[in-house]
């Protein structure tokens, strides 16, 4: 059995012999941290493709609500007891009150560069909006139960129109649109990662491949398999270290320059404050994608030259 100091002279022997390798040839070097570079940028897309999705899908949500508009003369009282009973319903997420006062402000501030619109609406002379509640469900299936407890008959003389109907079709292709964004997104960043993978794992294994001389010379003055396989597995870990290190530091820059430039497509989106938010869970994913894939692409890759 091999002394502790043995085994640490061993130690340093292997990584020396991984540092030599790693930087005897500039083109491979350059090209293995290239395509680890390609995977853990799929797995940080990964990542962030699904916190994307999410704040996608939560925002065509927050779009998507049933109105509830009242009689002209329904009590305040009677509108905001019934929206009490709404907030009730287990299949009810939220419930917002929106008096006539407040329907004619948003109308007037919302259209207010529209000179037609605020003619005739002078004209009418009066506030020809009506009282509402706003209501949003968890999920499209659940709207039917609002407006089934809407159309109760104790509601009929204060309720003037329930539009769930007219938008039950952008109801629907909403939903199926945030739930396809999630699928679509996850496929495609497994699909990449996969090939990066794959592709590392060919690269690696050519990169053994060159080496297949000099672990047969090893083999014949009596290494051991570890002493052979070691300055492999060491190199695996320096270059999955340095094409983290790289990948961090250009999704980093790439999401501080993007921030909320983003924001034309998607509204109160931020490249740069969903970067932080996933700050150390990215710096874990990105290290263990390196290394992890390049020691156990290096295992793999090497078994065949050292069975006997």
């Amino acid at each position: 059995m091999s002394s502790p100091t043995n085994m640490y002279i061993d130690f340093q022997r292997v990584v020396k012999s991984a540092w030599k390798s790693f930087f005897r040839d500039g083109g491979m070097l350059a090209a293995d941290i290239f395509i680890m570079l390609l995977v853990i940028s799929a797995a940080t897309s990964l990542l962030l493709l699904n916190d994307l999705s999410n704040f996608l899908a939560a925002e065509l949500q927050k779009k998507v609500d049933i109105s509830v508009y009242f009689k002209e003369a329904s009590l305040e009282s009677d509108i905001l007891t019934l929206k009490e009973d709404i907030e009730k319903i287990p299949e009810v997420k939220g419930v917002e009150y929106l008096s006539k006062e407040k329907a004619f402000d948003y109308f007037t501030e919302k259209h207010s560069d529209n000179p037609i619109l605020m003619e005739a609406l002078i004209e009418v002379g009066v506030n020809p909006f009506l009282a509402s509640l706003n209501i949003q469900a968890f999920t499209a299936s659940q709207y039917q139960a609002v407006a089934d407890f809407l159309a109760k008959p104790d509601f009929k003389n204060i309720i003037e129109k329930v539009d769930y109907y007219q938008r039950k079709p952008i109801i629907d292709r909403i939903f199926s649109l945030t739930s396809n964004l999630k699928t679509a997104g996850i496929l495609f960043s497994i699909i990449l990662a996969f090939i990066s993978i794959l592709v590392a794992f060919n690269t690696i294994r050519l990169a053994i491949y060159n080496a297949r001389e000099e672990i047969k010379i090893q083999r014949l003055v009596g290494a051991s398999n570890w002493f052979i396989r070691g300055p492999f597995l060491a190199q695996g870990v320096i270059t999955g270290f340095f094409a983290a290190v790289i990948a961090f530091f250009l999704f980093f820059s790439g999401s501080f320059l993007v921030g909320a430039k983003a924001g034309f497509l998607f509204t109160g989106f931020n490249a740069f404050n969903l970067f932080m938010s996933n700050f150390w869970l990215l710096i874990f994913v990105q290290l263990l994608t390196g290394i992890g894939i390049g020691v156990i692409s290096s295992l793999i890759a090497i078994r065949k030259y050292l069975k006997a």
